[in-house]
């Protein structure tokens, strides 16, 4: 039997890796700064205390060393120092990261996307040569490029695979993209305003595919980065629907042949063109094979979702989706422009 460790155990990403880890064989110790189980673990888990930031608490959720430290909460490039000083004691370390590191041939990242014209207009699919934003300290993609450069800087010491992530959907997701439809559905909302024609794609990443990906990296140890989305990239369309059909509700989708008008339109999916990554590396450097499409996943997605939402304002219940996004339910507006219209 071989030794994992997951740190940020009992985030969405981490209860699945946990989980699929044990399941595997693996003996594993799942560290949160709770130092809570998820039921559905099997009971040979092991559960630490730790806060990521406290430099001998980590070490000594790691103890005597492990064979692969997963890590889903690291940013910026002292975690990344943080986590090559445990050199000695991990054999290798699989590392969450983002597909919101990559930059287009412009210069344009997701930083850039507020601004006139700032979206970035990436290959579709994008693959893991694509040329990358400066590290810094500036925001979470900046962060992201600077844990990724200083892990692979250190590659020698600890084999890395870093992991960049789309759209992360599942359980226990404090922004879930899905709210935008489900809590439209439960408001008896029966027209949806979509911008860009309803044709946006953001690549989602299932929970349970990148676990999967973890599973075969942590049994391939290797410094490598990876994109990790799943096979499919639905329109905000075909997800709207494909979450109507789950509910048993029908809508009318109104599309805009452009931009939101006044916030009117947008959604958590909506881009100006497409975010689209390939998974060629994946299969071909673990032999990867998804384990769900995007669809599948969604009963259980908007189950979580109506039961955190029962009984509760959708801010309190999502504080960090109405820190991200503001208000996803103006009504009023909504109903004002289609007066206009």
């Amino acid at each position: 039997m071989t030794r994992a460790v997951v740190v940020g155990a009992t985030g969405q990403i981490g209860r699945a890796a946990v989980d699929t880890l044990a399941r595997d064989g693996w003996e594993v110790t799942a560290v949160s700064r709770g130092g809570d189980r998820d039921a559905r673990w099997p009971g040979d888990v092991r559960v630490a205390r730790a806060d990521r930031e406290d430099d001998a608490a980590l070490s000594a959720a790691v103890g005597e060393g492990c064979d692969v430290l997963v890590d889903v909460v690291a940013y910026g490039d002292g975690h990344a120092r943080q986590l090559l000083s445990l050199a000695g004691r991990v054999g290798s370390a699989v590392v969450i990261s983002s597909v919101s590191v990559y930059e287009d041939d412009q210069g344009r990242g997701f930083d850039t996307q507020t601004e006139p014209g700032g979206f970035p207009r990436y290959p579709v699919p994008v693959t893991e040569a694509q040329r990358t934003i400066r590290p810094g300290d500036a925001s979470y993609s900046t962060r992201k490029a600077a844990l990724e450069r200083e892990l692979l800087a250190g590659g020698d010491r600890l084999p890395v695979t870093l992991l960049r992530a789309g759209a992360v959907h599942g359980p226990y997701c404090g922004t879930p993209r899905e709210l935008y439809v489900v809590k439209r559905n439960l408001d008896g909302r029966h027209r949806r305003v979509l911008a860009y024609s309803g044709a946006s794609r953001f690549h989602p990443a299932s929970v349970r595919n990148i676990a999967e990906l973890i599973r075969l990296a942590a049994a391939r140890p290797g410094t490598r980065v990876l994109n990790a989305v799943d096979p499919d990239a639905p329109t905000v369309a075909e997800i709207a629907a494909a979450i109507d059909a789950v509910m048993g509700v029908e809508t009318e989708d109104v599309l805009l042949d452009g931009p939101p008008v006044d916030g009117v339109g947008d959604t958590p999916w909506s881009v100006p063109s497409p975010v689209v990554c390939d998974m060629s590396a994946a299969r071909e450097q673990l032999g990867y094979r998804p384990v769900v499409r995007y669809a599948d996943t969604l009963p259980e997605t908007v189950a979580f979702i109506e039961e955190r939402l029962a009984g509760r304002d959708w801010r309190e219940a999502y504080p960090k989706m109405f820190a991200a996004y503001g208000d996803l339910f103006d009504y009023a507006a909504e109903d004002a422009w289609a007066e206009r219209r």
